[in-house]
């Protein structure tokens, strides 16, 4: 795929040994075309598109949506118009969905072979497509060497293991331009591969691995003044709008990672002039958070808490529903969520104190902080998930708690921090990441499949969730502050990188051993994640990172 372009090669090479061969060869190449959402199937006859072929090249044409420009170079395309129906996709039917699928067929290629040579086609929504098929192939592999040389030029990542130089580049897959008309280079991120788009919660948790560690700050903070741009009563999109659609707000959290993200780049570039523009869009949030905002977001004025929650909608990242059928509703004040909204208060303190503005959010940050012991239990097995909920306090062991350590400023005791951090260990770690429930729960699933309710039915229940490691990691660093320990504990991620997608992360694991690679094959926030505990750890091993010194010790 040339980057930056919408233009894709399919190359092949005849192996150098056939100049034996008596005759030429050719390659045919059948051209199948759909036009449908990723999620869809396509139906015989609803796909009608122009179809015009001469010589080496062939335009399919929607004059309302697109044109399709495919070309040979040096062969021959014959343009057709035919359905090619019933294609059976078993993995469908396994996931209980449609899985009967037809292609157009709009026409045929016949292409030349030479020994040695890069042959076969390109495919560009571009109107004039370059066609030198080694020109392209040596301009790729140009590009994913500046990104690896550009995240390994970071002195914590210098000598870097090849697993992590490879997520470096994975990283790079999730990177994409949504210019704005206010934005005009602006960026976002891909929540994963093949069926997400991009998602406020998911950009925010993986957007420190995906830029900085990998060195590319510039579009960190291209990516921060693009949803910056959709700020709205305090809140950030849940998923981003496409082209004339309206943004959902349906989250309780991206908001509140927002802050995190914007915290991250700032001590990691020390860019005040971005801080100073962004101060005011901060500012504003945190008050709609104290005064209320959408689906029930508001601060409780008895504790200083953040409440959520509002039936039938399900806002935290544990977001599964079925129908009507929420199945984590999480309604009250989840734990995760106050550990973000104490973070958050400290971080805009921090930043107040640096722009030399007023500073409003120290107070209620305290009052976060003495509230916030509500979470922990009195059996000593962490922290509630959810305290004030429709049916009390959940006492469900989930890894939820790990931010309440693992994010830069905790609301807990160190002592306290070393049960969250003994708990997760004891029920929830794996070598692949956190599950989603304990193991003995009534609801815990051992293993994620079958249709579409018993896949989103245990979704969050039971599942090994990738991009959970890293806040593990960097809790255990903080509780015991041997970096190197805690770096070690990233090391077993490094076997799913060929598990499913060569080369990167999955989005889930099943919750028992072996841990079977779920759900879909490339997540963004499980590269991020990892990179990020990576890059941090190392930097604290080194000694370099004065700020998470700091944090880890309170």
């Amino acid at each position: 795929m040339e980057p930056g372009a919408n233009t894709t090669f399919a190359a092949w090479r005849l192996r150098p040994g056939a100049q034996s061969l008596p005759n030429a060869l050719y390659l045919r190449v059948v051209l199948l075309a759909d036009n449908r959402d990723h999620h869809a199937s396509s139906q015989a006859g609803a796909f009608d598109p122009e179809i015009r072929g001469e010589g080496e090249n062939l335009l399919v044409r929607d004059a309302q949506l697109f044109s399709l420009t495919i070309r040979a170079p040096g062969g021959k395309i014959t343009s057709k118009r035919e359905w090619y129906r019933d294609f059976d996709l078993p993995i469908e039917a396994e996931r209980g969905l449609d899985s009967t699928d037809n292609h157009l067929c709009v026409g045929e290629a016949s292409i030349p072979l030479a020994p040695g040579e890069w042959r076969g086609i390109v495919a560009s929504l571009e109107p004039d497509p370059p066609t030198d098929l080694a020109a392209a192939l040596r301009r790729r592999l140009a590009h994913d060497r500046a990104v690896v040389s550009t995240a390994m030029a970071a002195p914590p990542m210098r000598d870097a293991p090849s697993w992590i130089t490879r997520l470096a580049l994975a990283a790079d897959a999730f990177l994409f331009s949504r210019p704005l008309a206010d934005v005009p280079d602006g960026q976002s991120v891909i929540a994963g591969y093949p069926w997400f788009g991009d998602w406020g919660r998911d950009t925010m948790i993986s957007l420190c691995g995906l830029t900085l560690a990998t060195g590319r700050p510039a579009i960190a903070l291209r990516i921060l003044k693009t949803f910056a741009s959709f700020v709205s009563q305090g809140m950030l999109p849940n998923v981003f709008p496409g082209t004339g659609e309206r943004a959902d707000y349906n989250t309780a959290d991206a908001s509140l990672w927002f802050f995190e993200a914007w915290r991250a780049y700032i001590d990691a570039t020390q860019d005040i002039a971005a801080l100073r523009d962004v101060f005011p869009i901060l500012s504003d949030m945190i008050a709609w958070h104290q005064r209320g905002t959408r689906y029930g977001i508001g601060v409780d004025p008895g504790d200083g808490l953040l409440r959520a929650g509002t039936k039938g909608v399900q806002l935290t990242w544990m977001d599964a529903k079925v129908g009507d059928w929420v199945v984590t509703p999480r309604m009250g004040k989840p734990v995760e969520i106050n550990a973000l909204w104490y973070n958050a208060l400290r971080s805009m303190s921090a930043f107040a104190d640096r722009l030399s503005e007023p500073d409003s959010f120290s107070a209620p940050a305290q009052a976060a902080k003495r509230s916030f012991a509500r979470f922990v239990r009195a059996d000593g097995n962490g922290l509630y998930d959810v305290i004030d909920g429709p049916n009390g306090d959940d006492a469900s062991i989930r890894p939820n708690q790990i931010f309440a350590v693992s994010l830069p400023y905790s609301p807990l005791s160190p002592e306290d921090q070393a049960s969250v951090v003994r708990v997760c260990r004891r029920d929830l770690l794996t070598a692949y990441g956190l599950r989603s429930l304990a193991p003995g729960d009534p609801a815990y699933r051992p293993s994620y499949g079958g249709g579409v309710r018993e896949r989103d039915g245990g979704y969050h229940q039971g599942p090994v969730w990738g991009w959970l490691l890293g806040p593990f990691c960097l809790a255990v660093h903080r509780v015991s502050g041997d970096a190197a320990a805690a770096q070690t504990l990233l090391q077993p991620i490094r076997h799913a990188l060929e598990d499913q997608a060569v080369g990167t992360i999955g989005e889930i694991f099943d919750g028992d051993p072996p841990h079977h690679p779920r759900g879909a094959p490339a997540q963004a926030w499980s590269v991020g994640c990892t990179l990020d505990a990576w890059r941090l750890l190392r930097q604290a091993n080194s000694g370099s990172h004065a700020e998470l010194a700091r944090v880890a010790n309170g």
